[in-house]
Order: structure tokens, then C-alpha cells, then sequence
């Protein structure tokens, strides 16, 4: 879905999509690093500064804006709730942490801009963690593209022979399964 965005706006795109979708577009633009469509520097830099950017205006929105409807459905969220405690018990961690958590993406900055965290502390840890969390992603996505390419080299070396043969084995195995379990039934019912 985004390979052909990346491919045709390259690091803009995943400028703009590290913030919008983060982990699937910054381990495409891997991905498609490994295939030489984008540098990889590239990709982790862009990545960087999206996710920060982004992260930022979440930031101020929440601060600034913790009366607005959008941010009012946003702070309604039960990931909300949790995102609160959080930053309350561990501000430090939770700013260096919430991107890697599932459902923190949107609501863990706007947490952070509407609690009494300050901006000078705030901003300095979220471009650490951009800049930790988008090379990490986009060598995880580098890594799986050498290694699916490799699969596809050995699958079509190997040939479509042998995976019709194990599919034609196992069709033959179930089958075979199934004949004898239905002997054995018929051979029950007739004691």
C-alpha cells in the first residue's frame, strides 16, 4: 500500500507518513531501501524528523488546545486514561517510550502537552526517541527485505517442483487421513 507512494515521492514520503501511519512507512521505506529505491540514511533521517515533527504538533495541540473537540474525542480514548498514569508516574520513560507502544502514537503527545511536563524538557526527549525508534524500523525493514528477497531467490531456485510436490504430499496425506478414519468409523458401526 505504500511502496508506490514511497517509490514515486520517496523521502518526503516517508516524511510525512513516519508521522501519519509511523512503523508500517517507516519499515516499507526499509524495505525499499534494501532494494536501492531510497537510500537508507536517507530513510532513517526523514523518518526522524516526520515522527518528530508530528510529535510536536500533537504536543503543543494537547498544551494549547485541550478544549478543541478533536483533542477533547482524543483525551475521551480509554488508551487516554492509561497514557495519563503513565506520564504522571514516569514522565521521562513514557516520552522516550510511547512510540513503541501499540495505540500510544496519537494520544501519548497530546497526554504529554496537557500535563505540567515542560516544552524544554519535552522536546529534547522526543527527537532522542524519534531518532532512536525510525533507524530502528527502517534497518528492521532494511533486514526483512534482504532476507524475503533471499526466500524468493531460494523458492524460485528450488522451483515451483518442490512446493507443488510438498502441496501434492500433503493433499495425498489428508486424504489418505480421512480414508482411513472413515474406515475405522464404518468399522465401528458395524460391531
Amino acid at each position: 500500500m505504500f511502496e508506490p507512494l514511497i517509490a514515486r515521492y520517496g523521502l518526503l514520503a516517508i516524511f510525512a507518513g513516519a508521522g501519519i501511519e509511523g512503523e508500517a512507512v517507516v519499515v516499507t521505506g526499509g524495505v525499499l531501501a534494501g532494494r536501492g529505491l531510497v537510500p537508507l540514511a536517507g530513510v532513517m533521517v526523514a523518518a526522524t524528523l516526520g515522527s518528530f515533527m508530528l510529535d510536536q504538533i500533537w504536543f503543543h495541540a494537547g498544551r494549547r488546545f485541550r478544549d478543541h473537540p478533536r483533542v477533547a474525542r482524543i483525551a475521551e480514548k480509554p488508551a487516554f486514561a492509561r497514557a495519563e498514569r503513565f506520564v504522571q508516574r514516569h514522565p521521562r520513560k513514557f516520552i522516550m517510550a510511547f512510540r513503541f507502544i501499540p495505540g500510544m502514537r496519537t494520544v501519548g503527545p497530546i497526554a504529554v502537552g496537557m500535563s505540567h511536563i515542560p516544552t524544554r524538557l519535552y522536546v529534547p526527549l522526543n527527537l532522542l526517541a524519534a531518532a532512536v525508534w525510525a533507524p530502528l524500523l527502517a534497518s528492521l525493514g532494511y533486514w526483512l527485505g534482504h532476507r524475503a528477497a533471499k526466500v524468493i531467490a531460494i523458492v524460485s531456485v528450488v522451483g515451483l517442483r518442490v512446493v507443488i510436490g510438498l502441496a501434492a504430499a500433503a493433499l495425498i496425506a489428508g486424504a489418505g487421513y480421512l480414508g482411513y478414519r472413515w474406515w475405522r468409523n464404518n468399522r465401528a458401526k458395524e460391531r
